[in-house]
């Protein structure tokens, strides 16, 4: 698996989200005190965003949304462009791994721009994607 540096989170996660369309997830969810579990098999997937100012990674799937809270890490794997899992560990230690049926196209990590969010008068608020209800 790659890690993803946080400043490519969100524009990372946001072109995840546009390419979604129709695509199924299974998202596995283990710690010390849960063990391994299936959270979600093979639901479709509506997002995966990452919230800076409330520190907060959301998967969105039909019928379930997974929050983690205040993500230290996300690494995603792949080969060739392809994109086939997602894994991201919270604070607490549980990490949450969402696999994809099909591997879905996405540029490598490095292509995606570095986006400061340190301040919010630096960087425009983007549109919520559709599937947010908002």
């Amino acid at each position: 698996m790659q890690k993803l540096e946080r400043a490519l989170w969100r524009p990372y996660l946001d072109e995840l989200s546009k390419k979604l369309s129709g695509e199924e997830g299974e998202v596995r969810v283990s710690g010390l005190k849960l063990g391994s579990q299936v959270e979600a098999e093979w639901l479709p997937l509506r997002g995966v965003i990452y919230d800076h100012k409330d520190d907060i990674l959301v998967i969105s799937l039909e019928g379930l949304e997974h929050i983690i809270h205040n993500p230290k890490s996300v690494h995603v794997e792949g080969a060739n462009g392809m994109l086939t899992s997602l894994e991201a560990v919270g604070a607490d230690g549980v990490k949450c791994l969402l696999q994809l049926r099909k591997p879905l196209a996405l540029p490598a990590p490095a292509e995606f721009d570095v986006v400061d969010e340190a301040g919010d008068e630096t960087f425009p608020a983007s549109d919520p994607p559709p599937w947010t209800g908002t």
